[in-house]
């Protein structure tokens, strides 16, 4: 499993989740990174954090996590992860490390390390491949939303 995350600014961190990912475990991940890359990507105040309806993002504890710290969340419609835009960013990864064909669980690692890497900053704005009703609500933003995946690998 990965988790990773990105603004309109460019990728950052992906990280290896080795186990089943539980609310607390999304937590500490949150802890470790979601402040720090927003400080890396020179972010301004008021930016806004976006994750979907899975239920570790909307466990009681992990609202009350993000509300202690002052984050700003974006409301999500439940069911839909075809307009989560990372999802665009995602199709992206798999594409390009798909072409390399890795041949084991360690290469396959790499490969998708090197390659989020790789990914320009131009292909994670946030309105890559958002429907027009979307654009309007991310430029409200101000291009500033702050995104995550978490995906098997």
């Amino acid at each position: 499993m990965l988790w990773g995350c990105f603004s309109a600014k460019g990728p950052r961190r992906l990280i290896r989740v080795k186990e089943r990912m539980n609310g607390a475990m999304y937590r500490e991940i949150l802890s470790y990174n979601l402040l720090s890359t927003a400080r890396a990507l020179k972010m301004k105040r008021g930016w806004v954090f976006q994750h979907d309806n899975d239920p570790k993002h909307t466990a009681r504890a992990t609202k009350e996590w993000l509300r202690k710290k002052h984050f700003k969340v974006l409301e999500w419609p439940s069911q839909s992860p075809d307009l989560n835009p990372i999802e665009n960013l995602w199709r992206e990864l798999k594409a390009r490390v798909a072409q390399r064909q890795p041949q084991n669980i360690t290469t396959l690692e790499e490969i998708y390390m090197e390659e989020w890497a790789k990914i320009p900053a131009t292909a994670t704005n946030p309105l890559f491949g958002l429907p027009l009703k979307l654009q309007h609500t991310t430029l409200l933003l101000d291009k500033t939303v702050l995104s995550h995946m978490i995906k098997s690998i």
